[in-house]
């Protein structure tokens, strides 16, 4: 097998196994690295081999995290119409990924110490960004910075792929009922 062939195979293989712990991990976030192994259909062997250790497993995740909220920034078009819509459309392309963000927003050592990732705060700013067009064009409340509204974002994300995984809220419902909770109380009201 040429190397470029057994290379392509390493990474498809490596994308299964960080999509089959992203699954698990999103579940049962206490998850062994043996479970992990055994939830992908490998040893334990093979799993070490691809990541080195929790850690190292964490940090890819983060890393397909980033990539996954970064494409669906993209495809939501932040910059369209209102934003209002523009936040619908967000919540839209972040549903498939919302299991991996939730898992990711609770694991803290991802934001500790110094090793933050740079890609997060890239991330936040493109959302910040969003909030605060939507401030300037007098949609939503002023007195809620975008940092919080961008911070409420995300929990609220988290909260529903949470429930949707417990069974208590219905997959089919999370993007209606995170948009309208969210926009309940970042809607700017004329009194």
């Amino acid at each position: 097998m040429s190397h470029m062939v057994y290379g392509c195979l390493m990474t498809m293989d490596r994308e299964r196994v960080l999509r089959t712990a992203a699954a698990l991990l999103a579940r049962k976030s206490t998850a062994t690295m043996d479970e992990v192994a055994r939830a992908a259909g490998i040893g334990r062997a093979t799993l070490h081999r691809h990541f080195a250790g929790r850690d190292a497993l964490i940090r890819a995740l983060e890393q397909l995290g980033i990539q996954e909220f970064e494409a669906a920034l993209d495809k939501a078009r932040l910059d369209d119409d209102a934003a209002s819509d523009a936040l619908r459309r967000l919540i839209t392309e972040m549903d498939p990924a919302a299991d991996l963000l939730a898992f990711l927003y609770t694991e803290n050592q991802l934001f500790e110490g110094d090793q933050i990732n740079e890609g997060w705060a890239r991330l936040d700013a493109r959302v910040c960004d969003l909030f605060r067009r939507g401030q300037q064009q007098g949609e939503f409340r002023i007195d809620l910075t975008p940092a919080w509204l961008t911070e409420a974002l995300y929990a609220l994300v988290g909260s529903c792929a949470w429930a949707v995984m417990d069974g208590r809220v219905a997959k089919k419902d999370f993007q209606h009922m995170t948009a309208e909770l969210l926009l309940g109380g970042a809607r700017r009201v004329e009194k």
